[in-house]
């Protein structure tokens, strides 16, 4: 039983190595600066709908996901959602407002079973301030944000919905890591149409004219592309081109 518990334990320290290592804003620390943020993080396993934090919830912790996806997402009064970002495995979220120490700005939720590291406020902080490299990595990180926010804005502004639905395919396709093989994409088509901020009605009747083109197959809970250089092309043409 000590065995397996230490067996465990080195699984545990191995895979929070292993995120923590492979992301851009902590790759470059020295392994002693890397194994200490490591102590710091505590693994955390969700099932699918749990919440992790929601609007207006105090900042007090930055998370990174092991595996499964967490879905950020705000809702209306009357009961309406909108989808703002997928967050997959070897990301970090919840950063702003560990940041500025303000409250959440969003609901934070668990997409599918998944685990997640979480990394207390008080004790990130500190280490933050005792790497420099850090804070450059940081700005670097909201810095993409903010770019990635200004398109969500301009595709929601400017984009019909052919191109808007055709843009938040590709972008889960390279989000997800999806394999080139399959292309399938794992999201509902509620979910795609919180996203992309139109009714599912109109997100099944435009996905069926393309199944009928034979661009892209549906399937429960999911999409899989058959032929994505045409929504390629749709997502890249101008207003007033033909789609």
């Amino acid at each position: 039983m000590a065995e397996e518990k230490k067996a465990s334990s080195r699984s545990s320290g191995s895979g929070k190595l292993s995120v923590l290592r492979q992301h851009p804003i902590f790759r470059e620390l020295e392994s002693d600066a890397l194994d200490q943020l490591c102590r710091y993080a505590k693994p955390t396993t969700l099932k699918r709908g749990a919440t992790i934090f929601s609007k207006g919830d105090p900042g007090s912790s930055l998370y990174a996901v092991i595996s499964g996806t967490v879905k950020i997402s705000v809702s209306s009064p009357d009961g309406r959602n909108a989808i703002l970002n997928l967050i997959s495995a070897g990301e970090i979220f919840g950063e702003v407002a560990v940041l500025d120490g303000r409250e959440r700005t969003a609901d934070a939720t668990a997409n599918t079973n998944c685990e997640i590291l979480v990394i207390d406020r008080r004790e990130f902080l500190p280490f933050v301030r005792s790497q420099p490299v850090l804070a450059m990595k940081f700005i670097e990180l909201l810095c993409d944000r903010l770019r990635w926010t200004s398109d969500q804005v301009e595709q929601v502004i400017l984009q019909d919905l052919p191109r808007r639905l055709a843009s938040a395919l590709l972008g889960l396709t390279e989000k997800q890591k999806v394999d080139s093989a399959s292309r399938t994409i794992a999201i509902t088509q509620q979910e795609i149409s919180e996203m992309v901020g139109m009714t599912r009605e109109s997100i099944n009747k435009q996905l069926r004219a393309w199944a009928a083109r034979e661009w892209v197959r549906l399937e429960h809970g999911a999409i899989v592309l058959l032929n994505p250089e045409p929504l390629r092309g749709l997502a890249e043409a101008g207003p007033d081109e033909d789609e």
